[in-house]
């Protein structure tokens, strides 16, 4: 059982995977290639020019080899996240209160989304390569992972106890206040706790609000398109297996 939602999951992970990393190429890339191009007056400037020649000799990959991987990128960590997602839903299918296997795949997705990518990107919102110190990349990768895996826990326990007030008896409009607001005070101690984000600088404000539109959109996008076509997947197998 867990080995066919695994491949349904790769399956419309692949899927979802191609479709946000179309939607990244179509509104993340050019404001990319913006930012890039904000930079390259910065080290022109410089008085080492051999320095820079050294600089453009290290570059492996060009942006239109870049571009052309970011589809190879996307439907490959879909497929890896796919396959989590139905190995998930697979244990979690009992348990969820829904009625369908569609109704389930887009509630678990977004769950998922809104722990894994939403609540993350408050605290720690996406942001250009060229901004940052680069000698803290390995600080702020390490911060923002912290952050994603934490509210995935908190995610999770606002679920557990969601269902077990449910269990009880406790009627729904007291149960989503408490779990709610639960919910909330954990993710705000988590935001004071952990470190702050990093300072764009004299990056453009409009950029930098693009990009990071762009980036919590290309999430929502796979995560959005994970849940329909799992659930759909599903759907269409569940009528076979009763005919």
């Amino acid at each position: 059982m867990i080995a066919s939602y695994l491949r349904r999951g790769m399956a419309a992970g692949l899927l979802a995977g191609l479709l946000a990393g179309l939607f990244a190429f179509v509104t993340g890339e050019p404001l990319l290639d913006q930012a890039i191009a904000l930079e390259q007056p910065v080290h022109q400037e410089g008085p080492v020019p051999a320095a820079h020649a050294h600089e453009d000799e290290g570059e492996v990959f060009s942006r239109s080899m870049q571009k052309v991987g970011l589809f190879f990128a996307t439907g490959l960590s879909g497929v890896f996240v796919g396959g989590l997602f139905g190995m998930s839903f697979a244990y979690f299918r009992s348990r969820l209160d829904s009625q369908s296997d569609w109704t389930r795949s887009l509630s678990l997705a977004a769950a998922i989304f809104v722990g894994a990518a939403l609540v993350p990107f408050l605290k720690y919102p996406a942001n250009p390569p060229t901004v940052g110190d680069p000698a803290t990349i390995g600080t702020r990768t390490a911060a923002y992972f912290a952050m994603v895996g934490l509210s995935l826990l908190t995610t999770l326990g606002a679920w557990y106890v969601s269902r077990l007030l449910r269990e009880r008896g406790v009627s729904p409009p007291v149960r989503q206040v408490t779990v709610g607001l639960g919910a909330a005070v954990v993710i705000t101690g988590l935001f004071m706790v952990l470190p702050a984000t990093t300072d764009p600088g004299e990056f453009p404000a409009g950029l930098l609000w693009d990009f990071r539109v762009s980036s919590l959109g290309t999430q929502l996008v796979l995560w959005s398109g994970l849940g329909v076509m799992f659930g759909a997947i599903c759907e269409r197998t569940n009528r076979k297996e009763l005919t």
